[in-house]
């Protein structure tokens, strides 16, 4: 496995990934990667889900928040 030390935006991880997918040869191949991806990500939802408990007024609260922000506040929208 190839290393990369020079200074990139994306960490570990990332780049880890990266190098997966650059073997992927096949559209099934491709589809196996996602699913195991959106099973691994469904299964920590559920794992925090299970977690936390929520009163109706707190789900409403978070369904009309607005948590984006500006990312260059030289830019006005």
């Amino acid at each position: 496995m190839e290393v990369i030390e020079a200074q990139s935006p994306l960490n570990e991880t990332q780049i880890l990934l990266l190098q997966a997918f650059s073997r992927i040869k096949s559209d099934e191949e491709k589809s196996d990667i996602q699913a195991m991806l959106l099973d691994y990500y469904r299964k920590r939802v559920d794992v925090h889900a299970n977690d936390v408990s929520f009163s109706h007024e707190k789900i409403d609260e978070i369904l009309k928040s607005h948590y984006r922000t500006n990312q260059n506040p030289t830019t006005n929208y």
